[in-house]
């Protein structure tokens, strides 16, 4: 099966929590057109569409903000 390599964002968290209990900014906003890692995605099917829900650190690049 061949998965997708690319995407856009269409939802983020509210960041990753740091050890001193700060929350840090997450670097992709909602709209960005992003590269990823092609096997890290987890699949989540809603209402018969499939989304990718990956973390930030598999996301590889930004290619259109």
């Amino acid at each position: 099966e061949k998965r997708p390599e690319q995407g856009e964002v269409i939802a983020v968290g509210p960041g990753k929590m740091r050890d001193d209990g700060t929350v840090s900014p997450l670097s992709v906003k909602v709209g960005d057109k992003i590269l990823f890692k092609k096997y890290s995605p987890e699949e989540v099917k809603m209402d018969d569409v499939t989304y990718l829900v990956l973390g930030e650190s598999d996301v590889l690049a930004v290619i259109e903000a």
